[in-house]
């Protein structure tokens, strides 16, 4: 599909009725291969085999409700006592990430309250850590903070 800057991993890929599925291994099913969910399938691989990340902790496109409204967050890493740990938003390889991005993300991270925050295209990953009360500077990191 497309290349990323992100490490290569073993795809599982099937065709059914004209449509290409990949695995997910977090929510253990087959979903339709899109943009979108080709750069959120390999990031969830990197964070797992390459952080070390604990697969168990991850929930997957789940749901929240910001002003009256219903929306999905991408990933979310939850800290061993069940709190939201990390918030990832992920977008298609061909969408650039401007400031519409760090903006959405932000404002799921207002109801969710993750310690860390991250947005990838699946070409340039960004992670920053949240500021813990509004108006103070946002901390960007030079990498992804370990899972502690």
């Amino acid at each position: 599909m497309y290349k990323l800057n992100l490490p290569e991993f073993n795809l599982s890929l099937r065709k059914d009725k004209g449509k290409v599925w990949i695995f997910d291994v977090i929510r253990k099913k087959y979903l339709v291969l899109t943009p979108e969910e080709w750069v959120r399938q390999h990031f969830i691989h990197y964070l797992v085999e390459q952080l070390k990340y604990p697969k168990a902790l991850f929930r997957v496109e789940g749901s929240l409700t910001y002003n009256k409204l219903q929306k999905r967050s991408d990933i979310v890493i939850h800290n061993r006592q069940g709190r939201p740990w990390m918030l990832i938003e992920c977008k298609s390889p061909t969408i650039k990430l401007t400031q519409k991005a760090f903006n959405q993300v932000a404002v799921y991270n207002m109801t969710i309250g993750a310690r860390y925050v991250a947005v990838t295209n699946g070409m340039v990953q960004y992670c920053f850590e949240a500021p813990e009360k509004p108006g103070v500077d946002v901390k960007f990191l030079e990498s992804f903070p370990p899972y502690d």
